[in-house]
């Protein structure tokens, strides 16, 4: 059994693996256009690869996937992040886990899975060869049980495979691949960025830290799209957890929007605009004295609560037992109903990560091959899945890369 693999990154790699460990007479070649394989690992999570997260129930699990969560519910009962962590255990690669479930290998680097791939792939007899982009795949002639492709190599030889797995994450490459043998691509936009956002309560702030905000945009048909965590005022509007996530579901709205919106802010989710007001009284009566420009009477940071205070003009000697009702009802409107508009799309170190790629219908997620061409397969962010930031993107790629693997050499 002779099988291509093209496009050298996690998918890749572990389509490659997992072949050679289910059929170890399989000949396996992987093609990478760039003399870097397994870049995109290797840059991840800071420098330290964020493998994957420590949830280890799948239908949990396929709710941190804005898309692609309701095909990869059955393939993550076969293969799931405690696969994950016991193949590279296995490998001798120990994993640690982190704030939200994220899971990074003990040594902090991400060179420890970069070289633990390559080492098993290389033991496994798999061969790699960078620098070779395909130009064209071609279906020769195949039957039910041996579909048989020809590959055409930039030097201009041509190879035949009886499988092709097609493992190019977002690149154009191979979406022009995948559709010179029918099938269809979902458009490519990005799915986790940050918010650009000009706004004068926001001005100065950069560094101010909200430990659990609700966020909300409006989408399509007036519904209504909301996130709740963390969020980080930056020099360019507003980062964190609770806007990635809102990013990464909204990531069709926002960008079919050119990026222009409103996202409205609730500082104190614990309550609503009319919960918090019927709050005051009590508010009021324990700290009548105190004055409101000092804070500390609810959770917000002392330079926002500052600023929002100056924003809505309230004199430095109003006191709770003072404040008019205008103003009060302005503090509350800011502190759980705050308006800012996006202006744009802002940088973030993940945002290779993009929503679009193989339309899901064409593949059949049991063995990971293609509806429309025998023999062809798929794994990893060429499909239209994205993960939200956690670790849950590599985890697709290693559940959609072993099971095509497994299923090649079937």
């Amino acid at each position: 059994m002779r099988i291509a693999i093209i496009g050298g990154g996690p998918a890749g790699f572990f389509a490659a693996i997992s072949a050679v460990t289910n059929d170890p007479s399989a000949k396996i070649v992987i093609f990478e256009a760039t003399s870097h394989p397994l870049d995109k690992v290797r840059i991840s999570g800071g420098g330290r690869c964020n493998v994957t997260n420590h949830c280890f129930d799948p239908a949990e699990l396929v709710t941190y996937y804005p898309r692609g969560g309701k095909q990869l519910r059955g393939a993550f009962n076969r293969f799931q992040p405690r696969d994950t962590v016991a193949w590279f255990q296995s490998q001798g690669v120990a994993l640690k886990v982190e704030d939200e479930g994220r899971m990074f290998p003990t040594t902090d680097t991400s060179a420890t899975i970069v070289d633990c791939l390559h080492s098993a792939a290389i033991k496994a007899d798999v061969q790699i060869r960078l620098n070779t982009g395909i130009k064209s795949i071609t279906t020769v002639a195949h039957d039910e049980n041996q579909p048989t492709f020809e590959i055409q190599l930039p030097d201009g030889v041509a190879a035949r495979f009886h499988r092709v797995l097609i493992a190019t994450g977002s690149n154009a490459r191979g979406y022009r691949l995948a559709e010179e043998l029918g099938h269809t691509i979902v458009p490519c936009v990005p799915s986790l960025f940050t918010f650009k956002v000009t706004d004068p309560r926001l001005k100065g702030l950069a560094g101010v830290a909200f430990e659990n905000v609700k966020l909300t945009i409006k989408g399509a048909a007036k519904r209504k799209l909301t996130q709740t965590g963390p969020m980080l005022v930056t020099h360019w509007g507003l980062s964190g957890p609770a806007v990635l996530k809102l990013s990464a579901w909204g990531a069709r709205i926002l960008h079919d929007n050119d990026y222009q919106a409103e996202v409205t802010v609730n500082f104190l989710p614990e309550y609503t605009t009319e919960t918090l007001y019927r709050k005051l009284p009590a508010i009021k009566e324990q700290h009548g004295k105190k004055r409101i420009h000092t804070g500390e009477v609810l959770p917000i940071p002392k330079r926002y609560w500052t600023r929002i205070v100056q924003h809505i003009g309230i004199a430095k000697d109003t006191t709770w037992a003072t404040i008019t009702k205008p103003k009060m009802t302005a503090l509350v409107e800011e502190l759980t109903a705050a308006r800012f508009a996006i202006s744009g799309k802002g940088a973030f170190k993940e945002e290779f990560v993009t929503c679009g790629g193989i339309n899901l219908t064409e593949v059949d997620f049991d063995t990971m091959q293609s509806r429309k061409c025998p023999g062809l397969y798929f794994a990893g962010e060429i499909l239209d899945i994205d993960g939200l930031t956690g670790g849950f993107n590599f985890q697709n790629a290693w559940t959609t890369g072993w099971i095509a693997g497994a299923s090649m050499v079937r």
